[in-house]
């Protein structure tokens, strides 16, 4: 299975990962010109050689109408979220136009747009060089840009984790959220750019590392936060990271939302054997190397999705089988991957059974919570496993009764199906058949449909 594999020891943001991926492309240089030509207004992406800690990589350099937005800020663009900043730049995305000058704080409302804004900035009287996007501002702008729809969507849903989150962070609806550093129009290209490589790319798996959101504090408008920003830390929500020594923000709201969006599994580098490797570098100096490293290869040997799960299992022999029942289907229908049971003999002779659901990490203390309210234990034991899966693919097949789903599942050198079983049963009762006559009828469908 073709697989790209983020080692995130020192963050993300969105430039260190388009880095880092272009270093994976077959051609970087046409890559660039075609992401400079999609009508991202004003807007240049270049890559340069960039050396940290005696590693060369790539470094990720956009300017917007020829200057950088703001080089201070750019330059520290990785270790600062930029809540408070002022600068002039030109707009000419959001289809409007005014000339005042004026200053303000978070929850200052003012007339032109009844937005809260969440940063200090300063408007010029030179044309529109207004610092703010709102996300329908941007949702607008991507919506117009020379890319399939695939990568509309995959960037727009980049937006929306950033704009909820933001949204949380600053108690306003989606809707009055204003962009700062994640809404300027370099973050717009580095978007775009990922969505691009990956879709370009074309892996079948994406994973990555546990993120180092780095440690101490920022300083904005609203004085001073503590490292992970409020907005990176809701984005990062189910989603392993930690802290060491390094003072700074490693981890920027554009890098995590981007990993949230397109990453399947967060776990340590499995098996690959790798055909390329990409270092996508950060702006500031640090006693560790700062990049990011993006691996492109084969998982070991055949397609197959991995993950981490928990099993959670409790032995039972005080209650009735419909109860146990009750709590099995209620666990499932709270995103249990598999429950079941299993009987056993218990202490004194008594019959009883092992109550076991597997359940993803993030959905651990859910799980555990649901156990002890719908059982009667009083002690459940954990287990972390590792899951290997078959990939699997849904159509529907056109038969004589219908449409029906059909599940495809491959890997391993394996290729089965199986038809929904509620399609299945409805159409039994529908045509007064066997299931395993209506089953038939499908097995000779798809046997049709392959020749």
């Amino acid at each position: 299975m073709k697989t790209i594999y983020f080692e995130c020891n020192m963050g993300a943001s969105g430039d260190m990962l388009m880095a880092a991926l272009l270093e994976l492309h077959d051609n970087p240089t046409d890559f660039l010109s075609r992401l400079n030509t999609l009508g991202i207004p004003g807007t240049k992406v270049v890559s340069e050689p960039s050396v940290k800690c005696g590693i060369t990589g790539t470094g990720i350099r956009v300017t917007v109408n020829g200057e950088e937005e703001n080089p201070d800020t750019f330059k520290n663009k990785r270790l600062h979220h930029n809540h408070g900043h002022s600068h002039d730049h030109k707009h000419d995305h959001t289809k409007h136009s005014h000339s005042h000058e004026h200053h303000h704080e978070h929850k200052h409302e003012h007339g032109h747009e009844n937005h809260i804004h969440s940063h200090d900035n300063k408007h010029s009287t030179e044309g529109h060089k207004h610092d703010h996007s709102s996300y329908h501002h941007i949702e607008h702008l991507l919506g117009h840009l020379k890319i399939s729809d695939k990568i509309k969507t995959n960037a727009i849903g980049v937006y929306k984790l950033i704009a909820t989150a933001e949204s949380h962070a600053h108690g306003v609806p989606v809707t009055q959220v204003h962009f700062h550093e994640v809404g300027e129009l370099d973050a717009v290209a580095d978007i775009v750019g990922v969505c691009m490589l990956l879709e370009e790319l074309g892996a079948d798996i994406i994973m990555s590392s546990p993120i180092n959101v780095g440690s101490g504090h920022v300083h904005c408008a609203h004085g001073t936060l503590p490292v992970p920003a409020p907005a990176t830390a809701y984005i990062l929500r189910d989603v392993p990271i930690y802290s060491n020594n390094i003072s700074g923000e490693l981890c920027t709201p554009t890098g995590a939302a981007l990993l949230k969006y397109f990453v399947n599994v967060f776990c340590k580098m499995p098996e690959l054997t790798i055909s390329k490797l990409g270092y996508g570098m950060g702006k500031n100096d640090f006693e560790n190397a700062n990049c990011l490293r993006a691996y492109i290869g084969e998982s070991s040997g055949s397609k197959f999705n991995q993950e981490e799960v928990i099993e959670l299992v409790c032995n039972l022999d005080d209650m009735t089988p419909e109860s146990l029942a009750f709590a099995q289907q209620l666990l499932l229908d709270n995103g249990a991957l598999d429950v079941y049971t299993t009987p056993i003999g218990m202490k004194k002779g008594r019959t009883g059974f092992s109550f076991t659901c597997m359940c993803r990490c993030a959905d651990r203390d859910k799980m555990l919570s649901l156990m002890f309210l719908h059982t009667s234990t009083l002690g459940i034991r954990e287990y972390l496993c590792r899951r290997h899966c078959l990939k699997n693919e849904y159509s529907t097949l056109e038969t004589k009764y219908g449409e029906v789903r059909i599940k495809y599942s491959s890997g391993f050198g394996i290729n089965k199906y199986k038809p929904e079983y509620e399609d299945v049963a409805s159409i039994a009762r529908r045509e007064k058949k066997s299931v395993q006559d209506v089953i038939k009828v499908i097995d000779t469908s798809i046997s049709n449909n392959a020749k």
